[in-house]
C-alpha cells in the first residue's frame, strides 16, 4: 500500500513538473512572437537622428531664446524607399517634458506656466505632409486645437531639414503666453522696461538618416 501511495505521489510531481516546463516553453514562444521586427526600409525615421529645435523671442527688441525637444515618437509612417517617402504622411508625438533650453529654471517655467495651463498638452502631436519638392505642411495639435504650419525643406545627401514659423495665438494659446510672460516678467524686460513674450516661434527640424 505504501508503495502505491509513493508511486502516485511521484506521478503527480512528475506531471506538475512537465506542466511547468510546458508553460515556460509557451511563455518563451509568446515572447518570441511579440519581438518587434526591425525595419527593412531604406529610410526609417525611427532609426534616424532627429533634432527638433525652436527659437522663441523676448523683449521688444525680439531677443532670441533657443531650445529643443529631446524626444520625438513616430506614431505612424516614417519609412520609405526615399527620404521624401519616409517623411511624407508621418505622424508623430513630442512629450513637452523633453524640452531643453540649457536652463533648468526656464524649462520648468515653460512646462508649468505655458504648456501646463493648456488643455491636454502633455504631448504635441502632428503629421507631416510634403506638397512638392521644397514645401510642406505640418498639422500640429496643441491645446486641443489642430492648425497647419507651412514649412520649406531641403534634402542634401541623407539629411532632411525643414524650417517654418508658428504663431502661438492660432492655437488659442494667448492665455498660456500671458501666463509665461508673467512668470518671466523681469527676465523679459528690455532696455525700455517693457516685458514682452512674442507669439511667433521659429522651427528648425533636422533628420539625418
Amino acid at each position: 500500500m505504501k508503495k502505491v501511495v509513493i508511486l502516485s505521489l511521484l506521478m503527480v510531481v512528475a506531471f506538475n513538473f512537465s506542466s511547468c516546463k510546458s508553460e515556460k516553453k509557451s511563455d518563451k514562444e509568446t515572447e518570441s512572437k511579440m519581438e518587434v521586427k526591425k525595419s527593412t526600409a531604406a529610410f526609417s525615421l525611427k532609426q534616424s537622428k532627429n533634432e527638433i529645435k525652436f527659437v522663441a523671442y523676448k523683449t521688444t527688441d525680439k531677443v532670441p531664446v533657443g531650445g529643443q525637444f529631446n524626444t520625438v515618437n513616430i506614431i505612424s509612417g516614417g519609412e520609405g524607399n526615399s527620404i521624401k517617402e519616409a517623411i511624407n504622411n508621418t505622424e508623430f508625438s513630442i512629450p513637452v517634458s523633453s524640452i531643453f533650453t540649457k536652463d533648468t529654471s526656464r524649462d520648468f517655467k515653460i512646462k508649468k506656466f505655458f504648456f501646463g495651463i493648456m488643455d491636454n498638452t502633455k504631448l504635441l502631436s502632428g503629421k507631416l505632409l510634403l506638397t512638392d519638392d521644397t514645401n510642406g505642411v505640418a498639422e500640429i495639435k496643441m491645446n486641443g486645437v489642430t492648425e497647419k504650419v507651412a514649412f520649406t525643406y531641403t534634402i542634401v545627401g541623407n539629411v532632411f531639414n525643414m524650417t517654418g514659423t508658428m504663431d502661438i495665438t492660432k492655437w488659442n494659446a494667448g492665455a498660456a503666453l500671458a501666463s509665461l510672460n508673467t512668470a518671466c516678467l523681469d527676465l523679459h524686460k528690455g532696455a525700455d522696461g517693457v516685458s514682452k513674450t512674442w507669439s511667433d516661434v521659429a522651427l528648425n527640424i533636422t533628420t539625418t538618416f
